[in-house]
């Protein structure tokens, strides 16, 4: 039997399992998912649970059930491509013949002083729990800090303001204007909301250092009686730890078939990989179609192409609360309500195809 092992439950690996586990699907091969979670999280919903506005069981969907495919719960501590193994926290060792690490991120801190210690995070299912218990335990007029005014903080700040009206609530942007990257009258919508729903955003922003109550950004001292941290991410440890190339921010450096230039064994799929894309859920199934395309070539023992087509992203979709949202779809900006159904449409797609 050949063993195909993949890291992770993320977007990725589960567009991998979406199209290999099919009627052609070899009989020879063996598949092994190995999680921390016996469920696939909905991690672009994070913002949602930890706000209070969505269940628990709204952002899991259940792993896909096969006759080969071994589901393996426990932390991935260690990968070894030398030794074509992996080590998880209980003992466990899984060997592979090919691996896939879609094991996601974690919060870069940027090395600020009590970030670590004193912020909470919604980047793990486990994470966005705690961080509901904290937000939703405040009493009211309470002031919490967000730190990042990317995608994760701009729903983050709007979904806690529906679901908490009591809070003083401050968005931390380092930049002079919400999604400078983009379209200037996207980033005056989404500033026109936040104006118009009492969040406080502190453009020009630089947290320098964060205490048990407190934010010093720039010289002014903020008090504030919680703090979220969406400034950034890198990848876990484990995958830090492999000795291979890396990119920014520790992310592998990979070639163009999404393997490791020195473990051609071994791809990445996700935030854990050095692309020249923002990291998102969108390049994680983008990578996956290609991945699955090049491992069934392997298995047949079949040249691979000379090079592969460049991956193409469609936009973004972004939410507002539950009534508005925005977009941005082949250069167009689309705001409001039809941005937010949108949203909701994809996500409601994404959970049918996915069971």
């Amino acid at each position: 039997m050949k063993k195909l092992v993949l890291l992770g439950a993320g977007y990725g690996n589960m567009r991998i399992l979406l199209r290999l586990l099919t009627k052609e699907l070899p009989a020879d091969i063996e598949i092994t998912l190995v999680d921390r979670t016996p469920f696939h999280s909905l991690k672009t919903e994070f913002y949602a649970l930890a706000a209070g506005t969505v269940s628990d069981a709204v952002v899991r969907v259940p792993l896909p059930v096969h006759d080969q495919l071994k589901i393996v719960e426990g932390e991935v501590i260690e990968i070894a491509p030398e030794e074509k193994c992996v080590y998880l926290d209980d003992g466990t060792q899984v060997s592979y013949d090919n691996l896939v690490i879609g094991l996601g991120c974690q919060d870069n801190y940027h090395d600020v002083p009590g970030a670590a210690e004193y912020t909470y995070s919604i980047q793990t299912i486990g994470k966005s729990r705690t961080t509901y218990k904290k937000l939703l335990g405040l009493g009211g007029g309470a002031t919490v800090g967000i730190v990042g005014a990317g995608l994760s903080g701009i729903e983050l700040a709007s979904e806690l303001r529906e679901s908490r009206p009591d809070l003083n609530i401050k968005l931390f942007d380092r930049s002079p204007r919400i999604l400078r990257d983009f379209p200037e009258r996207l980033s005056n919508y989404v500033k026109g909301w936040f104006d118009e729903h009492n969040v406080d955003v502190v453009a020009n922003s630089n947290i320098t250092k964060v205490g048990a109550d407190v934010l010093y950004n720039h010289e002014e001292t903020i008090p504030v009686d919680a703090v979220v941290w969406t400034a950034g991410i890198r990848p876990v440890t484990p995958v830090q730890n492999i000795d291979t190339e890396k990119g920014s921010s520790g992310r592998l450096a990979l070639n163009s078939y999404h393997q490791l230039p020195k473990y051609n064994d071994v791809y990445v799929v996700g935030d854990c990989a050095a692309l020249p894309y923002a990291p998102s859920a969108q390049v994680a199934e983008e990578q996956a179609e290609q991945i699955v395309k090049i491992l069934r070539l392997v298995w047949e023992d079949k040249p691979l192409p000379e090079s592969m087509p460049e991956i193409k992203l469609k936009g973004f979709l972004g939410s507002l609360g539950k009534k508005q949202g925005f977009a941005y779809l082949a250069d167009r900006t689309v705001t409001g309500r039809i941005a937010r159904l949108l949203k909701s449409g994809v996500l409601w797609m994404y959970k049918w195809h996915n069971g």
